[in-house]
């Protein structure tokens, strides 16, 4: 009589609550409201044996993680030191050699007639379908956002439970900066979505 979410909630309580030397999470957050992702962090984050997860949320792996594997495709994975945000400025700094390097290579292939690289004409499966549910996620998040704005609009709040208040703040803060994160990521995918319809229009 569960529902989707519950049932996930209800599994990570049961394995939560008698925690091993090892936690395998594959997707832990999907379909966890605000409350209960915040508490998940904290218990993730004081945990002391390995945690092995898989996520998207890069909020929530920047903030329960020390290493990241990363599965580049073809077989090949490779492990970096530190969070998503560590992560994707290593890219960032390899893809701008790669991006050069590529340029001079692709340039020299044309001086010798050879064809460009072809452009991916659609989206993967996965990035499809993480970028049809970040608006229901942004939703959540906005709708959270404003929840806790009503709770700060409360000129006497502080006077009146001065706990509330800075706990409030401070969750404010974090949801803040994972709604902004989700947006990005929005941004990103679509860009990459319309780009690849244009790759697919040109191609016929």
């Amino acid at each position: 009589t569960l529902s989707g979410g519950q049932k996930n909630r209800l599994m990570l309580a049961k394995v939560l609550a008698n925690p091993k030397s090892c936690l395998i999470l594959d997707e832990p957050t999907n379909d966890l409201d605000m409350d209960t992702l915040d508490m998940l962090e904290e218990v993730l984050i004081n945990y002391k044996g390995t945690l092995i997860v898989v996520s998207h949320d890069r909020d929530f792996l920047d903030q329960t993680v020390t290493k990241i594997l990363a599965f580049e495709g073809d077989g090949d994975v490779e492990g970096y030191i530190g969070g998503y945000s560590d992560y994707l400025n290593i890219k960032k700094s390899d893809k701008l050699k790669k991006d050069s390097d590529r340029k001079n290579s692709v340039s020299q292939k044309n001086q010798n007639g050879s064809l460009e690289e072809k452009t991916p004409t659609k989206l993967s499966y996965k990035l499809d379908r993480e970028l049809k549910k970040l608006p229901e996620k942004i939703e959540k998040i906005t709708a959270d956002i404003d929840q806790m704005n009503e709770i700060l609009s409360d000129p006497y709040l502080y006077q009146r439970d001065p706990d509330l208040f800075h706990e409030t703040v401070e969750r404010l803060q974090r949801v803040q900066k994972r709604l902004e994160d989700a947006e990005e990521r929005w941004l990103e995918l679509e860009e990459m979505r319309l780009n690849t319809e244009e790759a697919h229009k040109a191609a016929k």
